[in-house]
């Protein structure tokens, strides 16, 4: 009887290799029926190659015509033994091959061998497992990383502790999929949750939205599942039913998109001082260093200012496809170990104001948004009333007393942190600066206070407006190159220029600013080397080294390269910035 059926499994398996295009079911080698465990000491876990049903991207193209295929091509090419088949789906991304298999196994290896003659369309191609047949649970266990050569099988070790059900191949971005041979290895069983896939060093954000929708309104949110990934694989933060949806202005428009997610509870994530549930994804797709915004926070920290945002590098996993190296940021809002103002107001100096809900123009015709109260809690007596401040902090500024310390604009404005927030965008060289202000008021008594600093992807010599920074004769603010509003160019004037004591203490704080800053060249170094296997891998997904972006001047062509020029601006501006504060 064994016998007879080792031969019908072999005859199946046969015609499932002649027949890749039709058949759904990779056959299960027959076995022998496990004796009882009262017979036999349970064994060991042994790893051995799964089989299931094969799954996935249902469209083909057949190259032939270029017409869908269900049989050309089809994904169960990559699991029919043959290197000279290949699955390649219609679509050219977001399209997978994988296996259901029946029950949960903890996977210990995966194998894969590209398509004949296209070596380089595995890379960055993720695996994955889930336990939801939609995988809006999935979670990577593996990547390739690297191009490979064809007609060979390449296998790579798996550390997920996590038993799965679902287990997937997800071709990179436009790519075809094109995989001709996959293999999947583990043992039956439910695993726990002890250790987990990290892409490289950094924590990884894994996205997987409802449906695989993509994201494509920066109003309206969309739901998805979120897990982060980090401390070696040992910590996941599960967060099922987030909504997510896009933002930025300018950075909106790059194929590298930004994101903000809305938990339904609120976290500490990744070790963040604030405990909330808005969180924002900076995309950096015209900062080739991916670390800008980073810089400027750690410049804000030193200088002293009342609240810089939290911010931390992290690697991003959206449906399934690998997206780049981002930094996942506080939402700048008022909260607890945010902005501190739960009693009053949170407003920006804000070009795009125009296109926010709640903003109105100032006197002097400075758009103003306001942020704090919220768009769905702020009352028109609220409105009228941080609108009037703000005015009278303006009238106070224009008089010909504006330098009066008791009835002058001290009366509305924090003097400190407004010349705190001048060298931080000034000293790391924002054109940025005065396009964007935040400022923020606590309780209807307090005056405005300036900050927090926000939005530095242009800094650091990143911007031909102003190249080179440290040749302009005067402040950035000042020069042709500015984006400064003419009211706001006046405002920065009469306080820095204008007034003497301000001046005065302008120089005080640089000076004790001043040595805490020599030395952030040490910690470009540093954040360089943190950041050096992600952006490698960053670089491969956004080939754009070589390419100017948005306001870019020259690129360099490498990363290193960019890094250089960031490390140079920092040595030339910490004596330039110093003439100007005291000239």
């Amino acid at each position: 009887m064994n016998v007879r059926y080792g031969i019908l499994a072999a005859a199946v398996a046969v015609f499932a290799v002649l027949s890749c295009e039709k058949k759904e079911v990779v056959p299960v080698p027959v076995q022998k029926p496990e004796e009882k465990p009262s017979e036999k000491p349970v064994e060991p876990a042994v790893t051995k190659q799964l089989f299931g049903t094969v799954i996935g991207t249902e469209k083909a193209v057949d190259y032939s015509s270029g017409a869908v295929s269900f049989t050309v091509n089809s994904r169960n090419c990559a699991f029919d033994r043959d290197f000279n088949t290949f699955f390649a789906s219609y679509d050219r991304s977001g399209t997978w091959a994988g296996l259901d298999l029946g029950k949960k196994h903890v996977i210990t290896k995966v194998g894969y061998s590209p398509r004949i003659t296209q070596e380089g369309r595995v890379e960055l191609a993720l695996f994955e497992g889930a336990n939801e047949a939609d995988f809006s649970d999935a979670l990577p266990i593996a990547m390739v990383k690297e191009r490979a050569s064809s007609g060979v099988m390449h296998y790579l070790d798996v550390n997920c502790s996590r038993g799965f059900r679902y287990v997937r191949y997800v071709g990179p971005n436009d790519a075809r999929c094109n995989i001709a041979e996959l293999e999947f290895y583990g043992y039956e069983a439910d695993g726990d949750d002890s250790c987990f896939y990290q892409i490289t060093n950094l924590p990884t954000v894994v996205i997987n939205t409802e449906n695989a929708r993509a994201v494509t309104s920066k109003k309206d949110y969309i739901k998805c599942n979120v897990y982060i990934v980090s401390n070696d694989g040992k910590e996941l933060l599960s967060a099922p039913q987030t909504d997510i949806r896009g933002r930025g202005n300018a950075s909106w428009d790059f194929p590298k998109k930004p994101y903000k997610i809305k938990f339904q509870e609120k976290h500490h994530v990744l070790g963040s001082p604030s405990n909330d549930k808005k969180w924002t994804l900076i995309n950096n797709y015209g900062d080739k260093t991916l670390m800008r915004n980073i810089l400027a926070f750690e410049v804000s920290r030193r200088v002293g200012m009342t609240y810089t945002p939290f911010c931390t590098p992290v690697d991003v996993v959206f449906n399934g496809e690998y997206q780049g190296c981002y930094q996942l940021c506080d939402q700048v809002e008022v909260g607890t170990g945010r902005v501190e103002a739960k009693d009053g107001y949170l407003i920006e100096i804000d070009a795009y104001a125009y296109g926010e809900d709640v903003y109105f123009y100032s006197g002097k015709g400075m758009p103003v948004t306001v942020k704090y109260p919220k768009d769905d809690e702020i009352t028109a007596a609220q409105l009228s009333f941080i609108k009037n401040y703000f005015g009278q902090m303006e009238t106070a500024l224009w008089s010909s007393g504006f330098k009066d310390p008791v009835n002058g604009y001290r009366k509305y404005l924090d003097v400190d942190s407004f010349l705190r927030n001048f060298i931080v965008g000034e000293f790391s060289g924002n054109t940025d600066t005065y396009w964007s202000v935040n400022m923020y008021k606590d309780g209807g008594d307090g005056v405005l206070f300036t900050g927090p600093a926000w939005d530095y992807d242009l800094a650091f010599e990143n911007d031909q407006r102003t190249y080179p920074i440290n040749n302009l004769s005067d402040y950035i603010y000042a020069s042709a190159g500015s984006v400064a509003s003419d009211a706001t160019r006046t405002m920065v004037n009469k306080i820095v220029k204008q007034d003497a004591a301000a001046k005065a203490r302008l120089v005080e704080i640089w000076n004790a600013s001043k040595p805490a800053l020599s030395s952030l060249n040490d910690y470009v170094d540093e954040t360089a080397k943190l950041l050096d296997e992600s952006q490698k891998l960053n670089f491969k997904r956004w080939p754009i080294l070589s390419q100017r972006v948005h306001q870019n001047n020259a690129p360099k062509g490498s990363y290193a390269g960019e890094v250089s020029v960031v490390k140079s601006y920092i040595t030339r501006r910490l004596t330039r910035f110093d003439e100007l504060v005291k000239k």
